[in-house]
């Protein structure tokens, strides 16, 4: 299938790595000009490489910030040209409970991971609405619904999400501009997969046996039962993004392999 995509420029912030990275790739296979993103010059660098080897002739290039430091976030805007397609896709967390969670730890996660958005958006939406064509996507979490006792923090920034897609999404009422959100379930990127590693060493399981304990009492309403593939995820994200996906706009999609539970 054909997804239109071809010399449409994205944008996605926190790409080096993980669901970001898959995208990536997935949108260089078709045909667009992709900037990523990561805090330093070095993973930039290392990812554009490993893109490049991965998808020959490929158009992508890297900004570095970190999304912490709101300077840093002024000089990349300043940097970015013309986007088509904007993912917010950075996001950090921090595991602790409720109790031990200073404000500090609240302020940084809400400035990463909703101020990002917020700011990309503010300088991305207007010009996309000149156009009439554009597509923002923000990456939330199963974790907006399903709120982990050492995720407080986490959890509401990828809620907050939710609002603000919704709200963009009004703001295009009418346009070729379209502003949805994502929820993934658990995924295994690279840090899931240390995360997995690690308990299996402490306790002495090996990793299927650490999967299946996590599912069956972290995750008990999962359909899928295991960890989705970054690909997975990012097939999906590369869809909605296109041109064929005009009739969904201010939504939330699941991609949480059943996690979430319900019909809606």
């Amino acid at each position: 299938m054909d997804l239109q995509l071809k010399n449409k420029t994205a944008f996605i912030s926190g790409s080096t790595s993980g669901i970001g990275f898959a995208t990536a790739k997935m949108l260089l296979q078709e045909g667009v000009n992709v900037i990523i993103n990561g805090r330093s010059n070095g993973s930039i660098t290392k990812a554009v490489t490993e893109l490049e080897e991965s998808v020959p002739g490929a158009a992508v290039s890297g900004i570095a910030a970190d999304f912490s430091d709101r300077q840093q976030v002024e000089k990349l805007l300043l940097q970015l040209p013309h986007i088509d397609i904007l993912i917010n896709n950075v996001g950090i967390y921090k595991a602790q409970t409720f109790f031990d969670t200073p404000d500090e730890d609240w302020y940084r996660q809400f400035e990463v991971n909703v101020m990002s958005g917020v700011r990309l958006s503010r300088h991305c939406l207007p010009r996309m609405l000149d156009q009439n064509w554009g597509r923002i996507l923000f990456i939330s979490s199963e974790c907006a619904t399903l709120i982990p006792e050492d995720l407080f923090a986490y959890s509401t920034t990828k809620t907050t999400l939710l609002s603000l897609s919704r709200g963009l999404a009004q703001l295009a009422k009418g346009t070729n501009v379209t502003v949805n959100a994502v929820l993934p379930g658990s995924t295994l990127s690279d840090g899931a997969e240390q995360f997995v590693a690690d308990l299996a060493a402490k306790e002495g399981k090996t990793k299927a046996e650490i999967e299946a304990d996590f599912f069956s009492n972290g995750r008990p309403f999962s359909l899928l039962q295991r960890f989705a593939k970054v690909e997975e995820i990012a097939s999906t994200i590369t869809y909605l993004v296109s041109p064929l996906s005009i009739a969904t706009n201010g939504t939330s999609i699941k991609l949480d392999g059943g996690s979430m539970g319900g019909i809606l």
